[in-house]
């Protein structure tokens, strides 16, 4: 099997499904705090798969998270993240995304579209996925790297918990922006 192939003038991973390799891939993501400055946290358990099409504008991909793997580096926090005010990680123990379309690309960018299920609430949201190139690490296997990014309003989801601001504003911003740096090998 070839590794990689020729499109568009990309050097793309050959077809076939890839899984997250999570010794090097970061589902991160950053929330306003009290309206001057940003937290940022990870999720430090996940699985994740994508089935790259002969056609990559065909391609799929599937990602689920375990919610109390939430970690921003304060046990306080995180402790409130896991709690019924934010995921109610006892609840709903995942959160899931599940790739419907492809529904465009220019050079190394693509733009997908799918379904996130966060405390059971499923809305659509639009990624956009920077192919970082492909490649065979130093055993001989192949890899491949991408950058994902995207920004949804939390309180879509019912992660609606706040605290309104002496100061004005509120404690939490209700944006939420997701970074995924990572690699993929063939399953």
């Amino acid at each position: 099997m070839t590794a990689t192939r020729t499109w568009e003038s990309l050097t793309i991973p050959a077809a076939g499904t890839y899984n997250l390799d999570a010794a090097h891939t970061r589902i991160g993501f950053v929330v306003k705090h009290m309206m001057v400055s940003k937290v940022r946290g990870n999720f430090g358990s996940f699985a994740g798969s994508v089935t790259i099409a002969e056609n990559p504008l065909e391609s799929t991909a599937e990602v689920t998270i375990q919610t109390d793997s939430i970690t921003t580096g304060m046990a306080d926090r995180d402790n409130h993240l896991r709690s019924d005010d934010f995921l109610s990680v006892e609840k709903f123990p995942q959160i899931t995304f599940k790739s419907t379309r492809v529904v465009g690309h220019s050079g190394d960018e693509f733009t997908v579209v799918g379904d996130l299920t966060i405390r059971d609430v499923t809305k659509e949201v639009e990624l956009t996925v920077e192919y970082g190139g492909a490649g065979t690490n130093p055993w001989g296997q192949a890899l491949w790297g991408f950058s994902i990014s995207t920004e949804f309003d939390r309180e879509e989801f019912g992660l609606t918990w706040n605290q309104a601001l002496e100061t004005g504003g509120v404690l939490v911003g209700k944006k939420v922006k997701i970074e995924i740096e990572g690699e993929a090998n063939p399953a």
